[in-house]
């Protein structure tokens, strides 16, 4: 009976040993695993910095950078943030896409068409004339086979690119005589970028491409003639009321002028995925909120450009926008035949340009000419 009650304690004791071995062990192993995880979620932050053409702060165009840097830093919770430059804080403002494509920074915020000297079939992503509107150019972009193009035609210089947000229709431009005629273009040295630019010259004027921060001036000391710029929200900011008298419209030549975020391609890749989500989200946040907030300023801008400057509203004579789309139609036609890049993006543009007018003659064109004789008629 000892015997086997010594035994059976000795059992007990054994199994005793054995749990809190295993106990200990399991206990061990669940340390390790947490230290193991605590290494696998410590993540890494970044600092990026981004690089506008525009004034810093500047109404519209120069906060929508600013916007897409807010919205990053909340939606990566810090990890990622990004400090805005405006013009010639960091680059001149003519000098954002080299210094991207350089890795000196890690994005930059401008128009397409200020590259064409570089990339000419880049202007199709910012305004063509007599081409698409707002909505269209977002759709070609980012359901059309656009955005495909754009990446193919960066890529060579490094960047990736991104729709960075639109100003709309933008209206014409200042001067200070009355337009008539194309007689009354001739000689006339303006600021026009782009296509638009082309036009222009071809029709008599002279084209000058000056960053918006120095187009006052140039407009005071009659380094230009007239200015090309965007609206009455942002012309009116700049002060161009008291440079110039007359103020012109339909701006044929941007019906629908889209910005760009442009990225270091090196610095893009560098980013885990999540962060690339969120970047991309906050680019097409910001691409359409510049939108809504010209749509909802242009037109209280003009009242107070009219009502309170006494600024002339003026229509461009139907002959002579007859004449600028004849041009620019030549000029396009041109362009494509000389240049393969410029060829394979006029063709995709020209067949997306040709399903969305079939359509939006009845249905968006159709209404507006409805809503309008409605007016009219009241």
């Amino acid at each position: 009976m000892a015997c086997t009650r010594v035994c059976k304690i000795g059992d007990v004791g054994m199994k005793n040993f054995l749990i809190t071995g295993l106990t200990l062990s399991l206990l061990t192993a669940c340390g390790q695993a947490e230290q193991n995880t605590a290494v696998e979620v410590k993540v890494q932050n970044y600092t990026w910095s981004l690089v506008t053409t525009w004034p810093k702060n500047y109404p519209g165009l120069g906060m929508a950078p600013e916007r897409f840097s807010k919205l990053v830093e909340e939606m990566s919770q810090g990890q990622l943030k990004v400090k805005v430059y405006g013009a010639g804080e960091f680059v001149p403002a003519m000098g954002v896409f080299d210094a991207v494509s350089s890795g000196a920074v890690e994005m930059g915020h401008g128009g397409a068409y200020y590259w064409k000297g570089k990339v000419p079939a880049a202007q199709f992503f910012a305004g063509v004339p007599f081409g698409f509107t707002a909505d269209e150019i977002n759709a070609w972009v980012n359901r059309g086979g656009g955005l495909e193009l754009w990446e193919e035609l960066y890529e060579p210089f490094n960047i990736k690119p991104m729709p960075g947000g639109n100003t709309g229709t933008q209206m014409f431009g200042w001067f200070n005589k009355e337009i008539n005629s194309l007689d009354d273009i001739k000689g006339l040295k303006m600021r026009f970028p782009g296509f638009g630019g082309e036009v222009f010259k071809r029709a008599g004027g002279i084209p000058v491409n000056i960053p918006g921060g120095e187009l006052y001036t140039a407009m005071q000391t009659g380094t230009i003639d007239a200015v090309e710029w965007v609206g009455p929200y942002n012309d009116l900011a700049f002060g161009f009321q008291q440079v110039a008298k007359y103020y012109y419209y339909p701006g044929w030549h941007e019906p629908g002028s889209m910005l760009e975020f442009t990225f270091n391609l090196d610095a893009w890749n560098s980013l885990p995925p999540h962060l690339q989500s969120i970047v991309t989200v906050a680019a097409k946040a910001v691409n359409q909120d510049l939108l809504d907030e010209y749509t909802a300023s242009n037109n209280r801008a003009l009242q107070d450009l009219i009502t309170n400057h006494d600024v002339q509203l003026r229509e461009l004579p139907a002959d002579v926008i007859n004449e600028f789309r004849t041009i620019s139609e030549e000029i396009l036609e041109t362009s494509a035949a000389t240049d393969p890049d410029v060829k394979k993006v006029y063709e995709s543009f020209k067949t997306f340009m040709a399903e969305v007018k079939s359509f939006h003659a009845i249905a968006e064109d159709a209404f507006v000419e409805a809503r309008t004789n409605s007016d009219d008629q009241s």
